[in-house]
């Protein structure tokens, strides 16, 4: 992507008349047929999570212990070092003044994966003090701060495969945290007074932080932070909690769209849509959020975005149609509607977080949607496991994948959780496989830092789940 100038420091982005929105054409779906885990994508993955060491509880004597590592693979030779040349550079944000901030810390890097070769932040003179990578390399294993405190204490499902890692860097989090909390409050007016303490409890900073661990600076990170409240507004104040319901859905979902995807109407109608985009918290939170992400991403990520946006909508009108119906679909239409009403467009845009781009030839790869698609349905299924006993207190009836298998394969409670923990666990392995096959046939620098960005975020997202104990608690089964 062409370099606009230098890196800001990470302070807040000026606001800006929205840029207009970029269109292109989408291509026709393609077949992709599954592959076999081959010793290479084995290898590929042991290099891809640093072990990290945690203090953890016992195990139960009913259930295995939670996986966090795959058996080791079998050694192969691995690709040359000559696949990966310098990072493309980075967007421009502009600069302003900096906070106070203090060193960051990240997880000791390995040395055998090819992953771990490609640059992770921008390259050239006055550029060491924002790469990840050479941060990485100044910091001894031992300096990687231990969890502590509540936030680190969460239990992990049992028998859940997933990886560890580093507490993120407590610097940034609170820089995130207090300038979502600001922009939240000021600049969109998202949540009355009587809702901030459920806006504090939801950790936003920790899962961003956790979820993006090569932003180069805390303004990337406010890219995907602004994002991510704005589609849990929309979320909860259009579907779930605060006053959501599926009567009208599409209606109210079509218009906060187009805060994303900006409407090409006639002068006389054009005012009274521009008008609507401050008429509630959604569409105030979408506006703002994507004209900041579109001043910071190429025209192609932004489009990426809005595609994936369209899709999540999808997926909450057909949950809503099932609501609105009363049916309980079978598990393999609920694993469909769960491919688009999940965490895709997240990440899906940690290149811009990043701030690089992986061309949108690249990211159009079947192979490479195959992977996005299945670290989606996989980081999905771990939000209706931690949720579980949340949503079963909550009034109404809510369809998450045990409730699903419970009806439909009449199984207990107890069973038809611990099946979905089974097909969490596949859908996991499918994802590392199909990254794993897709650095090994396509080994461009861009690709192999992507895959690293997707696997950090499914990583991320799973160690905010079993943190965040204000919002989630795990069901008595072990």
């Amino acid at each position: 992507m062409p370099d606009s100038g230098s890196l800001g420091p990470p302070t807040s982005l000026p606001e800006q008349p929205p840029a207009p929105p970029a269109t292109a054409p989408d291509a026709p779906a393609a077949t992709v047929t599954d592959r076999p885990v081959t010793s290479s994508a084995a290898h590929f993955l042991a290099g891809l999570h640093p072990p990290v060491t945690r203090p953890s509880s016992p195990p139960s004597p009913s259930m295995p212990p939670a996986s966090s590592n795959p058996s080791s693979p079998p050694s192969l030779s691995m690709p040359p070092a000559s696949w990966a040349p310098p990072s493309p550079p980075a967007p421009s944000l502009p600069p302003t003044s900096p906070p106070a901030t203090a060193p960051e810390t990240s997880a000791a890097t390995g040395s055998d994966s090819v992953v771990r070769r490609v640059p992770v932040g921008p390259t050239g003179l006055g550029t060491t003090a924002l790469s990840l990578a050479r941060r990485q390399a100044a910091v001894p294993p031992d300096a990687v701060p231990a969890p502590s405190g509540p936030s680190a204490d969460g239990p992990v499902v049992p028998g859940l495969y997933h990886h560890p890692i580093p507490e993120p860097d407590p610097v940034r989090v609170a820089e995130v945290s207090r300038r979502i909390k600001r922009w939240a409050e000021d600049e969109v007016q998202l949540y009355p007074e009587e809702w901030e303490g459920q806006f504090d409890g939801f950790s936003v900073g920790r899962y961003m932080v956790a979820c993006h661990p090569d932003a180069p600076t805390v303004d990337h990170l406010m890219l995907a932070t602004r994002l991510m409240v704005a589609e849990n507004a929309v979320d909860d104040c259009y579907c779930e909690d605060h006053g959501g319901s599926p009567v009208g859905l599409g209606g109210r979902l079509l218009l906060a769209h187009t805060a994303l995807d900006h409407l090409h109407t006639t002068a006389e109608y054009a005012p009274q849509w521009s008008e609507s985009l401050g008429s509630d918290a959604p569409r105030r939170a979408y506006r703002s959020a994507m004209d900041h992400f579109v001043r910071a991403a190429t025209p192609s990520q932004a489009d990426r975005y809005r595609h994936d946006m369209a899709r999540l909508h999808l997926g909450y009108l057909a949950e809503a149609a099932w609501a609105e119906t009363g049916h309980v679909p079978e598990v393999w239409e609920y694993l469909a509607m769960r491919q688009f009403n999940n965490f895709r467009p997240c990440p899906t845009i940690t290149d811009t977080v990043g701030g690089y781009e992986l061309p949108a030839d690249l990211h159009a790869r079947p192979d490479m949607q195959r992977v996005i698609a299945l670290a989606g349905n996989a980081t999905t299924i771990v939000n209706d496991l931690y949720s579980y006993t949340k949503e079963l207190d909550s009034p109404g009836r809510h369809l998450n994948l045990p409730v699903v298998i419970a009806e439909r394969e009449h199984l207990s409670d107890r069973d038809a959780y611990l099946k979905a923990v089974e097909v969490h666990n596949e859908l996991m392995h499918a994802f590392e496989a199909a990254a794993a096959e897709l650095a090994a046939d396509c080994p461009v620098p861009a690709v192999l830092r992507f895959l690293r960005g997707v696997a950090a975020w499914v990583d991320g997202n799973h160690d905010w789940h079993r943190t965040n104990t204000y919002r989630y608690s795990l069901p008595d089964f072990w």
